[in-house]
């Protein structure tokens, strides 16, 4: 098992390099493809040696080689959990024929939450294309479950935008495109996806209200995180999850 987990490992790695392309460009306007990556602080271009997922910053100790400035540890933070969310991915649900849709899913959660942290935004330029994604890839690869699909991101979207339309201090219409195009992936795992989001988010919020007061009221939070921890449960626990509910409670 670990010679086939291993190789999507490095995918995953790979994946994160991009990712942080997009999470550093996206929100700026710039282009994906063009400059190559440069350090942010003097400009000289990367060398593909330094570029190399995870180990380049180790062994440069998170600095630019050029003029030493400091890189953060985002970067290999990021690629380490793509790698480490890819490897999950398929020792949970094995190689088949919906592992293109989760390993897209999760890419997808790990750029829009880190923007969402960064920039308290949540990008149409990801969710939407990803919204297509799920749809096209039910149609070619799960086309019996396209009709709960549909129903799942479209319950999604609506608990969402009447949570919003409720707080809209909490939570804004990109949580509410996030959460209806998590249903177009997870399905019927979005019940414990969104439990999930509202659980560990609720949480996050009692406890800064805690340690920072009442201030704490007026920075918020950013739920898309919180989000894309629930949807990365979907994938990996969500039909056992609701299994266990059914077998609980339904039986």
């Amino acid at each position: 098992m670990l010679v086939q987990i291993l190789p999507i490992a490095v995918l995953g790695a790979l994946i994160g390099s991009f990712l942080n392309v997009v999470i550093y460009r996206l929100p700026r306007g710039e282009s994906l493809a063009a400059p190559g990556s440069r350090c942010p602080a003097c400009g000289t271009p990367i060398a593909p040696y330094d570029n190399v997922p995870v180990l380049s910053w180790l062994f440069l100790r998170g600095r630019c080689r050029h003029c030493s400035a400091s890189i953060s540890a985002r970067y290999p933070l990021v690629e380490l959990f793509t790698a480490l969310a890819f490897a999950a991915v398929v020792a949970v649900r094995g190689f088949d024929d919906d592992l293109a849709l989760e390993l897209m899913f999760v890419s997808m959660l790990v750029a829009v939450a880190a923007i969402d942290l960064d920039h308290r935004v949540v990008p149409n330029k990801i969710v939407l294309p990803a919204a297509g994604w799920a749809i096209a890839g039910a149609a070619l690869f799960r086309a019996g479950d396209l009709p709960e699909l549909l129903i799942a991101g479209g319950g999604a979207f609506l608990f969402l935008l009447l949570a919003a339309l409720a707080y809209p201090a909490g939570m804004g219409m990109g949580d509410v495109k996030l959460a209806g195009t998590m249903g177009l992936y997870l399905g019927l795992s979005i019940a414990p996806a969104l439990l999930a989001a509202f659980l560990v988010g609720s949480a996050v919020g009692i406890g800064t209200l805690v340690r920072e007061g009442a201030g704490a009221r007026k920075k918020g939070l950013p739920f898309a995180p919180f989000l894309a921890l629930g949807g990365l449960i979907g994938v990996l626990a969500g039909p056992e999850l609701v299994d266990l509910y059914s077998d609980m409670f339904l039986s």
